[in-house]
Parts: C-alpha cells; structure tokens; sequence
C-alpha cells in the first residue's frame, strides 16, 4: 500500500505542476477588468464569442459601456457577450 500512496502523490505532484495557460484573450480581459475596476470576472471563450461573467449588476452595466475599448485591446472580431452571476 505504501508503494501505491508514493506513486499517486508523484502522479499528483506532476499533474499540478504542469499547469494549464490561459489563453491569450482571457489574460487580457481578466487584467483590464482589474486594472480598471479591481474586480474579478469569469471569461469563458467559444468559438464565435466571448463570456464576460460579472459577479453583479453594476460590474455588468459599466463592462457594457466598455466594450469597445475591451474589444480592441482584444484584437478579435469574437462578440463579447456579458453574462451576472458566476
């Protein structure tokens, strides 16, 4: 039992050091939000759109108003899309 205990912390161990990158638009989305904001989102990509989760109503309006400058800072022609809740 205890050789299996070894072999499944290291199976662990390397599966949380190879962790996943995100992708390129949601690096980006996540720091605007928080750079102009200091708030925190879900983003969630698709392959003709962008989710924008926003944990509360006020977030949701004010991202609404910056979509234009989101999306070219974003460089993408994806339709982002704002979504409350988690």
């Amino acid at each position: 039992m205890k050789g299996y205990n070894r072999v499944m912390t290291n199976s662990l161990s390397d599966i949380l050091a190879n962790k996943w990158d995100e992708p390129p638009e949601i690096k980006v989305i996540k720091s605007y939000v928080e750079r102009h904001f200091k708030a925190t989102v879900g983003v969630t990509l698709h392959d003709k759109q962008i989710v924008i989760s926003a944990p509360g109503a006020a977030l949701a309006a004010t991202l609404r108003m910056h979509l234009p400058d989101l999306q070219k800072e974003l460089k993408t022609d994806k339709k982002l899309l704002i979504r409350i809740g988690r």
